[in-house]
């Protein structure tokens, strides 16, 4: 069992780092999960589709817009962490087939123990490296594809390639989509490097985040979703403009120039994503 500190709170060494469990004071039945004090996830135990993070949010919107209302999908989801997408997907989804590839054995298990999601023979845990998944994952498999991996608050270098883009399209069916959380700041050479380079096997794109983060203002969470299809822009727009923290999207000639001459990034020469500011991270303790 993990150290208990104070209302419950858990710190427990894992495979990747320190865990820590914190539960929400505002929310009685919700935790935050952080790794090295960094925050991972936010879960509502009562409530699954009460989502804390933006960035969560904006993914959510996202996986509500590609289908229809309610529909059933096939979701592969890249980093576990404490499972808030996949609740979310199975609280307004129902019947969908749901297969997380998380890294961390350990932190599996402790998420497993303290924050158990509902039983679902339809929702899979498995540990696995997030590249050997797609790898592994028979083509044009799953309607949706979701990354959300971090080691370090970043998001290691072999997700980040040409290479990895393309097992990304492979394992997607024909309308399929990508939704990708990208963390980055000033001068966003990240952000863009990587629209360019999931452009080059999925063409029809859009980046949403918040007005300030999309200027290289500020450093924070963009979500990228992409697909052969153009995906629902005026829809995620309104949604975007109407959360409790506004936020914009490029799409078209915006996101051309967003993206403008910035290089394609290959095995060869990727790197771990841009490291987050030191001191940005807090969490009510």
């Amino acid at each position: 069992m993990g150290r208990r500190r104070g209302a419950d709170r858990v710190v427990e060494p894992v495979d990747t780092g320190q865990a820590e469990l914190v539960p929400d004071p505002d929310r009685p039945g919700s935790w935050t999960l952080l790794l090295d004090g960094a925050p991972q996830s936010h879960v509502d135990l009562t409530d699954p589709t009460h989502l804390e993070f933006e960035y969560v949010r904006r993914l959510a919107a996202a996986i509500d817009l590609v289908a229809p209302a309610g529909a059933a999908l096939r979701v592969l989801h890249l980093g576990g962490g404490a499972l808030t997408l996949p609740r979310y997907v199975q609280a307004t989804r129902p019947g969908s087939t749901q297969r997380v590839s998380e890294v961390d054995g350990a932190l599996v298990e402790l998420v497993r123990r303290v924050l158990p999601w509902p039983a679902d023979p339809r929702l899979r845990v498995r540990v696995a490296d997030a590249r050997a998944t797609l790898t592994g994952t028979r083509e044009a498999s799953y309607d949706l594809v979701v990354a959300d991996v971090f080691a370090g608050a970043r998001t290691p270098a072999h997700l980040t390639s040409a290479e990895y883009a393309a097992e990304v399209a492979r394992v997607l069916r024909p309308g399929g989509s990508y939704l990708a959380n990208i963390a980055d700041g000033p001068p966003l050479r990240h952000a863009r490097a990587q629209v360019a380079t999931v452009r080059t096997v999925l063409p029809e794109a859009c980046l949403v985040g918040d007005a300030a983060v999309l200027r290289g203002r500020r450093y924070g969470n963009l979500v990228l979703v992409a697909s052969r299809v153009a995906p629902p822009v005026p829809e995620l727009t309104r949604r975007a403009a109407g959360d409790w923290f506004p936020g914009r999207v490029l799409a078209g000639a915006e996101l051309d120039r967003f993206a403008g001459g910035a290089p394609v990034v290959r095995d060869a020469d990727a790197t771990d994503s841009t490291p987050p500011p030191p001191g940005i991270f807090s969490v009510r303790r």
